[in-house]
């Protein structure tokens, strides 16, 4: 019935319009196959599909424009530009909407899971664990019942027993009192006290054992039963009531003061020697200093040598012990000593065998501390002109200690101008030092100092713009350089003195090492059977 469009000559193609060659319909094979399509035009179509469509439209422009304008750009570009501050602001409104969404933690109450009534209440506390500092109390009998009656008031302790402490800068009377001992008590036991041993001689840290009888009426302060304390090495006080009244009753201790010597190798290292073999950590120190100046530590001392130290020793026959002073420092190589060197006379100075004392070559530093300022013409810092310096200024620390740079005495101590509190030593010769600017004097006039000696502490008084030490030199009443002067000083003994020296020398090497550290041994009285209360019971004729 149709035929196909190829079969028509060219030009012979059958038209879309009427006439001999627009009669007949000419579909393709494809054509005849094909569903047939049905179009709709788009004023019918339905009206969700263009809205649709529209809105499908106006999103992709929406996120087209959004992308276009970069709202989180990389803010290390680009720095100060609309774009970063762009970002900067995306940033920052982020963080905002995190903030305003931030959890709280406030606690949450929540329903009991019981009802909790008082006897309830009481039988959980009694089960309870709480720290007794905050008054916990556990066990079936802790919950009190209407049957408990309070008391008005608790009674007392019949005695309170005490222990007490005397501080550095500590009267007695004041430690007394603050143990709860009434101000008269206190008065009369230090009263007591100071008429057998000076207040002075009793040292800091001393423990004081204190009876508190029971309070005559409230509110008062409780009376003074007994008080015993260890006043001196050799001396125990108690105070007891005898009669009602208060009565010292001093208790002498026995005490061998034979000295302690030490024997043995130098080995590797001197020092852990001598502790090795029980010389106290203060007297090997004492050694090595005295024995430096006279044997080189480093190249004089070989380690097969002997030590032979010699210190002052106390031991009661309470057990107690109390190493002193070294007495004596020697050092033998070979049998035969090397150095003799014993302590003598009131300033402790050590002296050799012969007589001879120790050699003090040079001036101490008179202040731990760098020269900030030298010997000459300088502009004042605080006048400012143009001024002599006669002395050396020593930058340190406020309150440092200040030493005498050798042996001298006081000869001014006190306010000195533009000095402060200002120190003058007199060493003899001609020669004498100055320390000025102090914050404190440690000396007066007329004492006698030793190389060392701190006789003040840094300060900033006077003319001084920060805490140092101005130190000056005077050579027969005319300031010097003080660099410019060393001191040498070498004492010798002579005469009867000589000879003293000589028999402390032989009394100190005739001292066994170790007889000091011996048990003491007690008195004969001590040694006599107390006599039992049956034995005079059944032997009544004996015993009288």
């Amino acid at each position: 019935m149709f035929k196909s469009r190829e079969h028509f000559p060219a030009g012979d193609e059958p038209g879309d319009r009427g006439g001999p060659r627009g009669a007949v319909a000419a579909l393709t094979h494809a054509q005849v196959l094909a569903e047939p399509q049905v179009t709709v035009h788009s004023r019918i179509r339905p009206l969700a599909e263009r809205v649709a469509e529209r809105l499908a439209g106006w999103k992709a422009a929406a996120f087209a424009r959004i992308e276009a304008l970069d709202f989180a750009p990389d803010l290390a570009e680009d720095i100060g530009s609309a774009r970063w501050f762009r970002g900067l602001g995306t940033l920052v409104g982020l963080a905002a909407v995190a903030l305003a969404f931030w959890p709280d933690f406030a606690p949450l109450e929540a329903a009991p899971a019981m009802h909790i009534d008082g006897e309830a209440r009481d039988e959980f506390r009694s089960q309870m664990i709480m720290p007794l500092a905050l008054g916990g109390d556990s066990g079936r009998r802790m919950g009190a019942t209407q049957a408990v009656i309070p008391l008005k008031s608790a009674p007392e302790r019949p005695q309170i027993e005490l222990v007490a402490t005397l501080s550095p800068g500590d009267s007695f009377g004041r430690m007394l009192q603050r143990a709860g001992v009434g101000s008269g008590e206190a008065a009369r036991v230090s009263e007591l006290v100071a008429g057998t041993v000076p207040m002075g001689d009793i040292r800091s840290g001393t423990k004081v054992d204190i009876v508190l009888g029971r309070r005559p009426a409230p509110g008062e302060a409780r009376p003074l039963d007994s008080l015993a304390f260890r006043a001196r090495f050799d001396l125990e006080l108690a105070v007891g009531r005898k009669d009602g009244r208060l009565v010292l009753a001093p208790h002498r201790i026995r005490v061998d003061d034979t000295p302690l010597r030490i024997r043995g190798t130098v080995g590797s290292s001197l020092y852990r020697s001598a502790r090795n073999a029980g010389v106290p950590a203060a007297a090997v120190q004492q050694y090595l200093r005295t024995l430096a100046t006279y044997v080189d530590l480093d190249s004089g001392i070989g380690s097969g040598d002997t030590f032979d130290i010699i210190l002052a020793y106390k031991r009661a026959e309470t057990g107690e012990a109390e190493p002193g002073n070294l007495l004596y420092a020697g050092l033998e190589r070979g049998g035969k000593p090397k150095a003799q060197l014993v302590r003598w006379g009131s300033d402790g100075r050590f002296f050799e065998a012969s007589g001879v004392g120790e050699t003090r070559t040079g001036l101490m530093a008179p202040a731990n501390g760098q020269i900030s300022s030298g010997f000459g013409m300088r502009r004042h810092p605080i006048l400012g002109y143009m001024r002599m310096h006669k002395g050396l200024d020593f930058k340190a620390s406020y309150g440092s200690p200040i030493y005498a740079v050798t042996d001298g005495t006081v000869v001014f101590a006190g306010r000195h101008g533009g000095h402060g509190n200002f120190v003058k030593l007199d060493h003899g010769g001609g020669l004498a030092t100055g320390y000025a600017h102090m914050s404190r004097i440690a000396v007066s006039n007329g004492t006698h100092v030793r190389r060392g000696q701190v006789i003040g502490y840094v300060g900033s008084t006077g003319l001084s713009t920060g805490p140092h030490l101005h130190y000056e030199m005077y050579r027969n009443g005319r300031t010097v350089n003080p660099a410019s002067v060393q001191f040498v000083t070498r004492a010798q003994l002579t005469g009867r003195e000589l000879a003293d020296f000589k028999a402390r020398l032989a009394e100190l090497q005739k001292v066994e090492p170790g007889a000091a550290l011996e048990n003491l041994k007690p008195k004969p009285a001590d040694n006599a059977v107390p006599v039992r209360e049956i034995d005079k019971a059944d032997h009544p004729r004996e015993i009288d």
